[in-house]
């Protein structure tokens, strides 16, 4: 399973929930990025390092066959089609995007290029680039209630996915 979406949708708190709720294994790849240093480089621009993706990919290798792994990013495409069943992606407004990313300490080109970047769907165009279109799914990810909706209907299907593959 991946969750996919700009920083401040939601991944992190719907993806540590739906894992302990079905018992799955929770990774967030830019904190295991942080702990193995798994970066070439920093990017002045943004202030932020640049992800080594042959790195994480062979780090992730041995989990991610095991199955039951619930995958945190906000790019998906150098990832390997094979690992994922189901994609969804997290949509927030703008609105409530934008107080979330400044109370991050966002700000400037980053706050900006961020927004745009929701607006535009680009991280939906891109996992509809990358994976079949039928397993890639939009959800809203705005307010409480959309996360517990969220959580029901991913906890739904992969109880049916365990069903018609087990």
């Amino acid at each position: 399973v991946m969750f996919l979406g700009t920083p401040g949708v939601g991944k992190t708190t719907l993806g540590k929930e739906l894992a302990s709720r079905a018992g799955m294994t929770y990774i967030n790849v830019g904190d295991m990025a942080k702990e193995g240093q798994l970066y070439e480089g920093f990017d002045e621009e943004y202030d932020c390092p640049v992800l080594d993706e042959d790195r994480v990919i062979d780090e992730l290798e041995d989990k991610m066959s095991e199955g039951g792994v619930i995958v945190d990013y906000h790019g998906c495409d150098f990832f390997p089609e094979r690992w994922f069943h189901i994609v969804f992606v997290l949509r927030t407004e703008n609105s409530f995007l934008y107080d979330r990313l400044e109370s991050r300490g966002y700000k400037g080109k980053k706050l900006q290029d961020n927004i745009q970047c929701e607006i535009f769907q680009t991280l939906y165009e891109e996992a509809m680039l990358s994976y079949r279109e039928e397993i890639v799914h939009q959800l809203p990810s705005n307010t409480p209630e959309d996360l517990e909706r969220n959580l029901d209907q991913i906890t739904q299907w992969i109880e049916q996915w365990m069903k018609d593959n087990n």
